[in-house]
Parts: structure tokens; sequence; C-alpha cells
């Protein structure tokens, strides 16, 4: 870390501790040459995910609309709030843990169903229907019979 006084390369450490937030770590450092001190912040750098939808333009992600479309599939169903959240930070993680900056809309909803497919069936059902745009009577009960099958 470059000094701000003299710009001398090296410094060290005198006391490190995260912020209230608990969302940087501020560090108060000295510098080797002139002796005097200085506090650096210190924060996880995280990429935006881009998500590719089906007509093939670009938007970055939006945690709050993912969690969205499970809240409405889960409505009026015995699921805890956490339960939802979870899931959705659980799709967050995986995202930016892969290496891929860019996602399908297609990935993001097939994760939101497997995570609906383990939390609740019927919110699960809700979503694909809408997730996969079902025409009739005919695409949905072939769903309902792909979901009783995995059993």
């Amino acid at each position: 870390m470059r000094c701000p006084f003299c710009g001398y390369e090296e410094s060290k450490v005198i006391d490190s501790r995260p912020t209230e937030e608990g969302e940087k770590i501020r560090r108060r450092r000295e510098c080797h040459s002139c002796k005097k001190r200085f506090t650096t912040y210190e924060t996880v750098e995280t990429l935006p995910i881009v998500v590719v939808k089906k007509d093939k333009s670009r938007q970055v992600f939006d945690k709050n609309k993912l969690m969205g479309g499970m809240l409405k599939a889960c409505e009026k169903r015995p699921v805890p709030l956490e339960l939802i959240e979870e899931a959705v930070d659980d799709i967050e993680s995986m995202l930016q843990n892969s290496l891929e900056r860019e996602v399908t809309s297609i990935k993001i909803g097939e994760l939101a169903m497997d995570k609906l497919k383990n939390i609740d069936e019927v919110a699960y059902v809700r979503f694909a229907s809408v997730y996969r745009q079902f025409r009739d009577v005919n695409s949905f009960m072939d769903e309902l019979a792909r979901l009783l099958g995995n059993q």
C-alpha cells in the first residue's frame, strides 16, 4: 500500500477491525519510511452477473426479481420466508462462484425450479407453469407426470 504522505510503497498494519456493517475491514497502517499513520479499507470485490434473456438482451442479475418470482410461486403456501431467502442466496452464490460472468435466464429458471421442487411441490408447479409457458392442459399434465415420476 503506497503511503499517501511520502509515496513509499511499504507499510505495516498496526490495527485491523471490521466496520460496523461488517462489510469492510478498516486497517491502520504505518509507513516504513516516514512513520506516519494512515487508514485503508478492504472490501470484497464482486463482479456483476449479466443475465442473457431469451430475446438475447442482457441485463444485470437482480436478486430481488428472483425473490419476487419465487415468493409469488409460494403465495398462500406454508413456506417460511427464510427458506425462500436461503434458496435465493444459494442461487446467487452458485452464480457468483461460477467463473461465468454471463448466465442465461434459462439457467437461473432451472436453478429456481430445482430449489422450489425441494421446498414445495405446488410452488414448483406454479413457477414452472409461468417459466415454461405451458400452452395447454397437456403440457401442464406432462410436467406433473415428470414431477410424480421423480419421486
